[in-house]
């Protein structure tokens, strides 16, 4: 197969078999070490084993639970986070909408600075054709 086949049937071994120095598999190394949780009680009638059985079981349903509860923590982590991006989009959207207000009142004095422009160029074209024609007519009479 590939160079890596070796690398893995080597590692899965050395997972399975006991470590050398303490004679402990891998397997029981990531037990939890959580306590029974106070609400439980054994059963009189319960074996050792059946203690030990149910007491492991609830240690393991006590572990999920702590993961499920720091997911709900982490989640409500992301909310707060969302909160704040939406207060400030909604700071910066008010912003956009002064900035356009401003945009639309230049384009309003630029718009009235040009047609102003205009007649005025206007009003001097028709003054300087008049002033011409005043020159000429004096001339020609």
């Amino acid at each position: 197969m590939t160079d890596l086949d070796p690398q893995i049937a080597a590692e899965l071994k050395n997972t399975r078999e006991p470590h050398p120095a303490n004679g402990v598999s891998a397997a029981n190394v990531d037990a939890p070490a959580l306590a029974m949780p106070d609400d439980l009680e054994h059963l009189e009638a319960a074996t050792e084993v059946g203690r030990l059985s149910a007491q492991g079981a609830a240690r393991e349903y006590e572990v999920a639970a702590k993961e499920i509860e720091a997911m709900g923590a982490e989640l409500l982590e992301r909310v707060k986070q969302c909160e704040t991006m939406t207060r400030d989009a909604f700071a910066v959207i008010e912003e956009l909408k002064e900035i356009a207000a401003r945009y639309r009142e230049q384009g309003k004095r630029v718009f009235f600075e040009i047609e102003r422009s205009s007649q005025l160029t206007s009003e001097i074209r028709k003054a300087c054709t008049e002033m011409k024609d005043k020159i000429t007519s004096r001339q020609k009479g």
